[in-house]
């Protein structure tokens, strides 16, 4: 029986995320070649989808970095850190973030034409938690050579920075206030 962090099984989930991106893709042409009147729901769809999948690995990353930063150097456990670290990032983290922002600059043009200070705040706020993700992409390759690490404290801290930022993008495409 293989182990998860063995390369193999690391392969097929990044076999698997491509395959997944070409669906993807695929289904975005079928609904653009038979349904183009309703393209525009079905991209705000999966953005939407997209931005929950990336939310959900910006809001677990840093538990995994919590529970890492316990573990001693070198361990089996800090190896198996480092593999769920790694494909959390690699596969769902990257994939969900690009399509959220290209659909959402596609939503934003096509829907909004870039007015209205709500869309140019909500952009402002998805910088920001572009770079919290950016953040987090350092901590996985600082893990990842043994680097020097930051406390649990300082992730958990950490760990509230993209649902403040999530919750102030809600807001602004929900009520959207000025």
């Amino acid at each position: 029986m293989e182990k998860q962090t063995d390369a193999i099984p690391g392969n097929k989930a990044a076999l698997r995320a491509a395959v997944a991106l070409v669906v993807f893709l695929g289904l975005l042409g079928g609904i653009y070649l038979l349904r183009p009147d309703d393209l525009y729901l079905w991209l705000k769809a999966f953005h939407v989808i997209a931005v929950i999948a990336w939310m959900a690995g910006l809001f677990y990353l840093p538990r995994l970095f919590i529970y890492h930063t316990d573990a001693p150097v070198g361990s089996e456990q800090s190896e198996t850190f480092k593999v769920m670290e790694r494909r959390l990032l690699k596969v769902i983290m990257n994939p969900a973030m690009m399509i959220s922002w290209a659909l959402g600059l596609y939503l934003a043009y096509d829907g909004f034409r870039f007015q209205g200070g709500w869309l140019h705040a909500k952009i402002l706020l998805v910088v920001l938690l572009t770079l919290a993700h950016m953040h987090q992409n350092r901590a996985v390759r600082q893990f990842g050579i043994d680097g020097p690490r930051k406390s649990a404290r300082y992730w958990r801290m950490m760990n509230e920075v993209p649902t403040i930022l999530m919750m102030l993008i809600v807001i602004l495409v929900i009520v959207k206030p000025f």
